[in-house]
C-alpha cells in the first residue's frame, strides 16, 4: 500500500487552507493569515516539525514550516479566523488543526499563494 500523495495549499485571498490528495481537494479549512504589516510568506515550503499543545497563542497544535519562525497552528482566539491578524503564520481553529495534523506528516509540501 502506498502512502497517499498529500499536500497543502494555503490560498491567502480566500483565507482558506486546502488539503489535497493526489492533487484533488479532500478538505478545506478557514484560516487566519498575516496582517498587512506581517504578511504570510508566499512560496513553497515543507512541514519540518509538529508539536501538540505548544503553549502560548498557538492553540492545540503547531506545525513548523521550512521558513524559519512560520507555521500552521491553532489559536486561543477563534474570532481571528478569516482575518488578516497574525504575524505571518497560518491560524486554524483548534479542532481543524488537530484534524489536519493527524493526516499530514513531517515533509508534507505546503504552498502559500495569493
Amino acid at each position: 500500500m502506498t502512502m497517499p500523495n498529500l499536500r497543502i495549499i494555503v490560498d491567502l485571498s480566500q483565507r482558506m487552507l486546502y488539503l489535497l490528495e493526489d492533487n484533488i481537494v479532500v478538505r478545506g479549512f478557514p484560516v487566519g493569515i498575516g496582517s498587512m504589516l506581517n504578511q504570510s510568506p508566499e512560496g513553497e515550503y515543507t512541514i519540518i516539525n509538529k508539536q501538540a499543545n505548544p503553549g502560548g497563542p498557538y492553540g492545540a497544535f503547531w506545525m513548523g514550516l521550512s521558513k524559519p519562525h512560520y507555521g500552521i497552528h491553532g489559536t486561543n482566539n477563534p474570532s481571528s479566523i478569516g482575518k488578516r491578524v497574525s504575524r505571518g503564520c497560518i491560524r486554524m481553529y483548534n479542532a481543524d488543526v488537530l484534524t489536519l495534523s493527524s493526516k499530514v506528516s513531517v515533509g508534507t509540501r505546503v504552498t502559500i499563494r495569493q
